[in-house]
């Protein structure tokens, strides 16, 4: 995500956060680098030149030229005008307790993945353990509340639905009716989209506003739109009014217009970005931490957190001792494989590590060999996994065909096996890196590259 920027943004700051001395004609170059930048991101004209000229009038200020490291000084500043333009730390959602009912209405255009963040969003809902009930009110786009009632059985979260209803008004008002009698404790209202803002739709979703009383109406824009989400955001909130957005396909956005104009533009924050298809693809938006990844200092802190999530202290530990005794078997392998595939893409992580965001050739990572090894692996019996000693020429053969690769690959997955727990059993001995190792699969033993 953000690629296009961050490539961008890292050039500019490798080449003066280094310099011992800067002069003003330095930061003025820089500054127009930063603008260049910015406009070819499709950020919001009005907004690129609020931030350009804040940041050279405090960059060109005595603070910076007589500091000791000036060129840090400079980047620090447009850190700061970046988490600024963000929006100041991450906004969560206001919500009731969970003796009462609250509303979350969802508004976007058709297309702007509105359905499916109200599944994603159920299911962050319901990990944070919220009772959630979720109206299908979207009665335009063909197939919607169908598409919703899936999506919710997949999650298992409730959804509430009429067949053959007409009146989107009247689903919110029972949905909401329901959800206090039965005591959920949040409601999300899926509402119509359209291919483009017209009064008949913003007409319609007042009235749903008006009856279910909202706590939170959220838009859902596309990243990928750039700027024109910020538009489509500020006509929203001037009609119906909104309390935030969720930027979906923020994964795939590589230019970042949306993210950065959103806040100027609007006045409302960004609370939650979409970065992939799946239930758990939604994440709270962190302005520091976007605002390191766009400046190529990644964001170890999401890195770490996307790890935790994968690997609990009980789990490490068991890993730790069977590391130590060579118990380790491909059994094993297997589920770390699978705690890899959870934190997210490859790509996605070493974009997470600072001096490596923004700089990594996409084309060049092939994500492929974690599928052919997970393939490899599901191929083989229990008794297989467990014991790799006894996988001969006729298994190995057997293997290959029923995971539609070849026994020369079959090979090298076992070699390098072999490797990674004699690398590991040393590893452990070494107490400075054993918790790393447990936790995060160390570098040469982790699952994928063939």
């Amino acid at each position: 995500m953000l690629e296009k920027i961050s490539q961008k943004f890292g050039d500019i700051v490798r080449t003066i956060g280094g310099k011992s001395t800067i002069t003003e004609k330095n930061v003025e170059e820089a500054v127009e680098q930063i603008k260049l930048a910015l406009l070819e991101a499709d950020v919001n004209l009005r907004v690129v030149r609020r931030f350009v000229n804040s940041t050279l009038e405090e960059a060109k200020g005595e603070k910076v030229l007589r500091a000791v490291q000036p060129g840090q000084q400079f980047v620090k500043i447009v850190h700061d005008k970046m988490v600024a333009l963000l929006g100041e730390g991450k906004q969560d959602l206001v919500l009731k307790g969970t003796d009462t009912t609250s509303v979350v209405l969802l508004l976007g255009l058709q297309g702007s993945g509105k359905t499916t963040s109200a599944s994603k969003l159920a299911f962050h809902l319901k990990g944070k353990g919220r009772k959630v009930l979720v109206a299908a009110c979207d009665l335009v786009r063909p197939a919607a509340v169908e598409q919703l009632s899936v999506l919710g059985a997949q999650i298992g979260v409730d959804v509430y639905k009429e067949e053959g209803a007409k009146d989107p008004v009247k689903v919110a008002a029972a949905a909401l009716a329901k959800a206090k009698r039965e005591l959920y404790d949040v409601l999300i209202v899926d509402t119509t989209g359209r291919l483009q803002i017209d009064e008949d739709m913003m007409a319609e979703l007042v009235r749903v506003r008006d009856a279910v009383r909202p706590d939170e109406s959220l838009l859902v824009a596309d990243a990928m739109t750039g700027q024109a989400a910020a538009d489509i955001a500020k006509t929203f909130d001037e009609k119906v009014g909104i309390t935030g957005v969720i930027l979906s396909k923020f994964d795939s956005d590589a230019r970042g217009g949306a993210a950065l104009s959103l806040r100027t533009v609007t006045g409302k924050p960004v609370k939650f970005v979409g970065v992939s298809e799946k239930p758990e693809g939604l994440e709270p938006f962190y302005p520091e931490r976007v605002a390191g990844r766009i400046l190529g200092m990644g964001d170890v802190v999401g890195l770490v957190e996307k790890a935790q999530a994968a690997f609990d202290q009980a789990e490490a530990a068991e890993l730790e001792e069977k590391m130590a005794t060579e118990n380790f078997t491909l059994e094993d392998y297997l589920d770390q494989i699978a705690r890899v595939k959870k934190m997210g893409s490859m790509k996605g992580m070493l974009d997470m590590i600072p001096g490596l965001a923004g700089q990594i050739d996409e084309s060049r990572i092939d994500e492929s060999g974690i599928k052919y090894e997970e393939a490899i692996l599901r191929s083989m019996t229990r008794k297989e996994r467990a014991n790799f000693l006894i996988i001969g020429p006729k298994r190995r053969a057997r293997i290959a065909k029923g995971s539609g690769t070849s026994v020369a690959e079959v090979n090298r997955l076992l070699k390098k096996f072999e490797k990674t727990r004699l690398m590991m059993k040393k590893m452990v001995k070494n107490k400075g890196q054993m918790a790393q190792m447990a936790k995060m699969m160390g570098q040469g033993g982790m699952p994928g590259g063939r």
